[in-house]
């Protein structure tokens, strides 16, 4: 199991605090330091079952800058949305927990850092 982390966000913190109380086995991923590849947020966007932008923060003011919101939500946008959040990962939703069955969540309340847990 692996968690991609902003230690400065509160969920975050909440995310491992349970894990950690359920003894769960993880690897913390800094991902703002350690920035995934394009390659490898295609792979946690297949293992969530979800397209990029349904985890990118569109608050974010880089994503303000970067005019996100009127972007095409579209399959022939997809890569631009995926070279945006590699390029600025500030813009990925966080946590996302990988567990141990091939799936993935993002794990922004109890019942979903539970529910990766329980994979």
């Amino acid at each position: 199991m692996e968690i991609w982390i902003n230690p400065a966000c509160s969920k975050c913190r909440g995310a491992l605090t349970l894990l950690d109380a359920e003894g769960a086995d993880y690897t913390v991923r800094r991902y703002l330091e350690d920035v995934p590849s394009p390659e490898e947020i295609r792979a946690v966007l297949d293992r969530l079952g979800l397209e990029p932008w349904d985890i990118t923060r569109t608050g974010e003011d880089v994503a303000k800058e970067l005019g996100v919101k009127e972007w095409p939500r579209d399959e022939a946008a997809r890569e631009k949305w995926i070279e945006a959040l590699s390029a600025h990962p500030k813009l990925i939703q966080r946590p996302i927990i990988t567990a141990e069955d091939g799936t993935a969540v993002v794990g922004r309340t109890e019942e979903a850092v539970r529910d990766a847990l329980s994979r």
